[in-house]
């Protein structure tokens, strides 16, 4: 990495980690800077109530935002770079999608706890993840093709989960509306844990698999000629990309955009695609750490879900995107 996008990533993780802090000091208990960190540091001064309050309550939800927000970035940034399309990602291709689906069925259907919604939301993530490589696959599996089979397969999971919804009787509906919006409030160590240990494993398999990108990005037949596997190499990456965007998912709920404003972000403040993993990863923890800092305060005491804060956000952004592709003729 060069020092443009190392300034970059230490600054994203500077700002991410500015919001953790400013978070475990705000809420209906406010605390000093001094205090929370006299309890992160395990120190005789804090009391049990404030080691309560930080290291229960908030610090889960707070750290939460990091590993979420940089499993979603770093996704979003393997999927547009092997697509090879900035408006792809896990929640425009599908991914997301079949997580909801089988959430809001296990939800409506079966009544079933955080647990078993986190389960099923992992594995309907997994699965419409390989029936979009599948159907994509043709001779290969070609980026505009994947993106196609992915809208395709959104709508009809979308609507799959509109009509589950409007079935469901109106207390189980507001229950799995609310999941569906994506939210950080009330998650604890058991829902955190394994989207840092997925973050921590992944990261250092995404960087080793990215050698490849460059060669692939221009063209399948240029990638044979260099001695790329090109089927194994995309397989492997999209795999990554997935079981990133299907574990923070299943811990957070389908919050929309972060996957696709992180590495386009990240992208253009690097001005070198081929430095953007990290840095894009970086970026997604920044964006969700503050975005749900300010769902927190904006209208406090009351609180928005992290989700749609990132959608109102997030979808002028794509509009921006869709315009300026128009504009110079392509997506890249």
């Amino acid at each position: 990495m060069d020092r443009r996008a190392v300034a970059v990533t230490v600054a994203a993780l500077l700002v991410a980690l500015t919001a953790l802090l400013v978070s475990l000091t705000r809420g209906d208990y406010p605390m000093p800077l001094s205090d929370v960190l006299t309890v992160l540091a395990g120190g005789d001064g804090a009391t049990r109530r404030s080691a309560y309050v930080v290291l229960d309550l908030r610090l889960p939800r707070a750290l939460g935002a990091i590993a979420v927000g940089t499993a979603f970035g770093l996704s979003g940034a393997i999927v547009q770079r092997v697509v090879r399309n900035p408006l792809a990602s896990p929640d425009i291709i599908g991914i997301n999608a079949g997580a909801a689906a089988v959430a809001v069925f296990l939800i409506v259907v079966l009544a079933a706890g955080p647990q078993t919604v986190a389960f099923g939301a992992l594995a309907g993530a997994a699965a419409t993840a390989a029936a979009i490589y599948l159907l994509s696959r043709r001779r290969g599996v070609t980026g505009y093709r994947l993106v196609l089979v992915g809208i395709g397969v959104t709508a009809m999971l979308t609507s799959v989960t509109a009509y589950l919804l409007n079935t469901a009787n109106i207390y189980t509906a507001e229950q799995a509306s609310i999941w569906l919006t994506g939210s950080l409030a009330g998650r604890s160590w058991s829902q955190v844990l394994p989207v840092v240990i997925a973050v921590v494993v992944l990261l250092p398999v995404a960087l080793r698999l990215a050698a490849p990108l460059r060669a692939l990005e221009l063209g399948d037949d240029l990638a044979l000629a260099l001695g790329v596997r090109v089927e194994r190499a995309r397989a492997a990456l999209l795999l990554t990309a997935v079981a990133l965007a299907a574990v923070a998912t299943a811990a957070a709920g389908p919050i929309a955009f972060v996957a696709l404003a992180a590495p386009q972000i990240a992208r253009r403040l690097v001005r070198e695609r081929g430095l953007a993993l990290v840095s894009s990863a970086a970026v997604g923890a920044a964006l969700l750490s503050l975005a749900d800092l300010a769902a927190r305060r904006v209208l406090a005491p009351a609180e928005l879900p992290v989700g749609v804060l990132t959608t109102v956000l997030g979808a002028p952004f794509l509009v921006w995107l869709l315009a300026r592709a128009n504009r110079i003729g392509r997506t890249g």
